[in-house]
C-alpha cells in the first residue's frame, strides 16, 4: 500500500497518491495522541474534580449564638478544635465549621454533626494577650467594638456621678 516515491527516503504515498513525509505523519500523529489525552484528562477533571463551594454559616460567630443557631437547625455540635483559653467558651469566635466527615457504627455518613474550629485567644490582639491583628477585619471590628463599649460605660459612669447629690448642696 504504501510506495516509496521520488519526495526522498522519509516520504510514502499517501491513499489519494501525494507524497507525504513520514516526518510529519508522525508530528501529526503524536499531536492526536496528546491532544485527545489532554481532552480526556480535562473532561474527567470536569466530572470529578469540581467540588461545590458552599459558604461558612457559621464563621464569625461566638460559639454561644453559632451553636444555637446550629442546634435550632437540628443539628448536634462538636468542638473539632480550640485554640487559645484566654476566653470562656461560650466568647470563643468561630473560625470555621464543617459537617462531620465520618460515619456512624454501621456505616452511615454523621449528616446531623457539625464541627466547630474555635478561637479562644480573645477579640483582637494587645501586648499581653494573643487574637487576631488589627490589621485584619476581624481585629479592627472587635478593637472598634470594644472602644464602642469602653466608650459607653464611661458615659454612663459620668451620668450616674453627676446624678449623685453631693452631701450639703
Amino acid at each position: 500500500m504504501r510506495e516509496r516515491c521520488a519526495g526522498g527516503p522519509s516520504a510514502v504515498l499517501s491513499p489519494s497518491g501525494k507524497a507525504v513525509s513520514t516526518g510529519v505523519r508522525a508530528t501529526v500523529k503524536k499531536l492526536i495522541v496528546f491532544g485527545s489525552g489532554a481532552l480526556g484528562a480535562l473532561g474527567l477533571s470536569a466530572v470529578f474534580g469540581t467540588g461545590v463551594a458552599s459558604a461558612d454559616d457559621y464563621a464569625g460567630q461566638k460559639y454561644s449564638d453559632a451553636s444555637s443557631a446550629a442546634s435550632d437547625a437540628g443539628q448536634t455540635v462538636v468542638v473539632a478544635a480550640r485554640v487559645g483559653d484566654k476566653v470562656s467558651q461560650d466568647d470563643c469566635l468561630v473560625t470555621r465549621s464543617q459537617s462531620a466527615p465520618f460515619a456512624d457504627g454501621s456505616g452511615v455518613p454523621v449528616a446531623s454533626t457539625v464541627q466547630f474550629y474555635l478561637n479562644c485567644n480573645g477579640g483582637y490582639a494587645t501586648a499581653g494577650t494573643p487574637g487576631p491583628s488589627l490589621g485584619s477585619p476581624e481585629g479592627r471590628a472587635a478593637k472598634a467594638a470594644a472602644d464602642e463599649a469602653a466608650a459607653e460605660a464611661e458615659s454612663e459612669q459620668e451620668a450616674a456621678l453627676a446624678a449623685v447629690s453631693t452631701p450639703g448642696e
